[in-house]
């Protein structure tokens, strides 16, 4: 954490927080046929980005983007419906100005963002909120660690001291009341509204910034901001373990023999069902599309259609390992329960995993069928069928 210098003081609480997205300017150095806030930035506009970024905060109530007045169509594709918009001055603080005035009148705190910041983490919003409850100022920055050099004629003139420097990044937040009067008594040119905020004497706290949060300034910011969101998706997907379970009941008919995970046992009856009914394959079935969130087998087979009955569930099964290799995920592991008072299953429990194994691809050591009974209680006590239980675990490739 970046220690402040900052005594915490009491101060009004947080009530109402709206978050002014500052997208007034040109961008002129990043080059383009459009400022470079309504730029794309892998497939979606900058300020789309920045915008979503709050609309999605708890804390934040209202958006509002202050555009430029050459902007309204480009505004108006690259925005949702609904998010307000109010035009913008001749320089940065006459629009965060005239942001600050367009705010509901319940607002009690506002955030100032950069349009061109589109990878802001919630984390340093969050900071910034966290200090506005102690301190009429708040923005986050990261401390200098490079050597730093004053330059002339292109030539290293002197050293330059790095301690207590930072490097100044948005949002940056504050009481409204205090920060509309600051903007007000302001006489102009300042760099971003912790300047204001300082020329009026209000306490700014520093609060951690991220190296994510980068200002798209030059041509090759696009870059970077690309591998940034990149990383991103690989660190979610990393992250992205999926969790779905089955249960399946056939009743027993006639037949010499059951088939379950796969493997036909024998027995004095068979069970019933439109398929093969191999009750533990449809429960385990089940379990990999409910990881997926894509329903179960009579969503993807149903019933009613004939070319289905007498079907070996194999065909059910290898369907919905498919489905999860081409939605990227692989199949951490499946655990099936099968529940009976006969036939005994451990017998034939390691064939049935090594079946299973051969549908899936998977190895044998992910595998687990296990039996159990019902204590003679219920239609599994009085042998009138099979039920199995599966639960299955997906992980993102």
């Amino acid at each position: 954490m970046i220690p402040t210098a900052h005594q915490p003081k009491p101060h009004r609480s947080i009530e109402t927080v709206a978050a002014v997205i500052v997208a007034a300017g040109r961008g002129t150095r990043v080059g383009g046929d459009i400022p470079k806030q309504y730029q794309l930035l892998d497939g979606i506009a900058i300020l789309r980005r920045t915008v979503d970024l709050f609309r999605a905060h708890p804390r934040i109530s209202h958006v509002l983007v202050v555009i430029g007045p050459r902007d309204a169509d480009c505004a108006a594709a690259a925005l949702p419906a609904g998010i307000a918009r109010v035009l913008g001055g001749d320089s940065r603080a006459a629009s965060v100005a005239a942001g600050l005035a367009a705010l509901p009148e319940a607002t009690t705190h506002v955030l100032i963002h950069d349009a061109a910041r589109p990878l802001v983490p919630a984390a340093v919003i969050d900071r910034v909120l966290e200090a506005l409850e102690t301190t009429p100022g708040a923005a986050p920055a990261l401390a200098v660690t490079d050597a730093l050099w004053r330059g002339a004629t292109g030539l290293v003139a002197a050293p330059v001291g790095r301690d207590g420097l930072f490097r100044a990044q948005t949002p940056q937040g504050f009481d409204l009341a205090a920060i509309r009067a600051a903007h007000a008594a302001h006489p102009g040119g300042a760099a971003d509204d912790v300047e204001v905020a300082l020329a009026a004497g209000l306490e700014v706290a520093i609060v951690e910034g991220h190296e994510d949060n980068i200002k798209i300034t030059l041509p090759g910011d696009f870059a970077r901001a690309e591998a940034i969101l990149a990383g991103r998706r690989t660190k979610e997907r990393q992250m992205d373990v999926r969790l779905g379970n089955g249960y399946d009941v056939h009743r027993f008919g006639p037949g010499d023999h059951v088939m379950l995970c796969g493997v036909a046992v024998p027995h004095g009856r068979g069970l019933q069902g439109h398929s093969d009914a191999d009750v533990g394959m449809h429960a385990i079935t089940d379990a990999i599309y409910g990881a997926l969130a894509m329903g179960d087998i009579g969503r993807h087979f149903p019933p009613s259609d004939p070319q289905w009955k007498g079907a070996a569930s194999d065909i059910f099964l290898r369907h919905a390992t498919g489905l999860a290799a081409a939605q990227g995920f692989a199949i951490a592991n499946v655990d099936c329960t099968l529940v009976c008072e006969h036939p005994k299953i451990g017998p034939h429990a390691d064939r049935m995993r090594a079946a299973l194994a051969a549908i899936m691809g998977l190895d044998l050591a992910r595998i687990s069928v296990k039996a159990t009974t019902s204590e003679r209680l219920g239609f599994t006590g009085r042998e009138e069928g099979i039920a199995a239980i599966a639960t299955a675990t997906l992980v993102a490739q």
